[in-house]
C-alpha cells in the first residue's frame, strides 16, 4: 500500500527548515566535534550533512527534470553512489552547509510556485528493479521525511561528541 503524502504546505515548511535547523543545532560546534563520530562505526555530524546533500542532488535532480519535461524516464541513482563522486565528506561543515542551503533556496524556488496539477507530474524511474512511476510530490515529500530523521541524528550526533 503506497503511504499518503504530506499536504503540499507541510512539505514545503519541512523542507525550508531544513538547513535552519541543521544551523541552529551546530552553532558554536567547532570544526572538529562536527567531524567526530560518536561511536565507531557511527557518522559524524559533517558525515550526515555530506549524505543529506547527496540526497538533495538526486531527489532534487529529479524534481527539476520531472519539471522540464513531460513524463521523462529516469535512471535511479542511489544517493549512497552519487556521494562517491563528490567531494562532500572531505569539506569543512560550515561551507558545506552554505552549499546545502543555497541549493535548498533554488529548490524551494522551483517548488513554492507550482500548480497543485504540477506536483502530479510523473516519471517513470528505472534501474532499480521494475520500472516504477513517482510523482514530483513523491520526490519531495521523500526528501522532507528522509531529513527529519536526519536532524535528529545530527542533534543526538551533537549531544554526544559535546558532552
Amino acid at each position: 500500500m503506497a503511504r499518503k503524502h504530506m499536504p503540499v504546505e507541510q512539505l514545503l515548511a519541512l523542507l525550508a527548515e531544513t538547513p535552519p535547523s541543521i544551523a541552529a543545532v551546530t552553532t558554536g560546534i567547532d570544526a572538529e566535534a562536527l567531524r567526530a563520530a560518536p561511536e565507531p562505526g557511527e557518522w559524524s555530524a559533517n558525515e550526515v550533512l555530506a549524505h543529506l546533500r547527496a540526497c538533495a542532488d538526486v531527489w532534487g535532480d529529479c524534481i527539476a527534470t520531472i519539471l522540464a519535461e513531460d513524463h521523462p524516464t529516469i535512471q535511479a541513482l542511489n544517493p549512497k553512489r552519487w556521494i562517491k563522486s563528490t567531494d562532500y565528506p572531505e569539506l569543512e561543515f560550515r561551507p558545506s552547509l552554505d552549499a546545502f542551503t543555497a541549493h535548498r533556496d533554488g529548490l524551494l524556488a522551483l517548488l513554492e510556485p507550482l500548480a497543485p496539477a504540477d506536483w502530479e507530474r510523473t516519471a517513470t524511474v528505472t534501474g532499480a528493479g521494475s520500472p516504477l512511476e513517482r510523482t514530483l510530490h513523491s520526490f519531495a515529500d521523500r526528501l522532507a521525511r528522509h531529513e527529519r530523521s536526519h536532524i535528529k541524528q545530527i542533534e543526538r550526533t551533537v549531544a554526544a561528541v559535546s558532552a
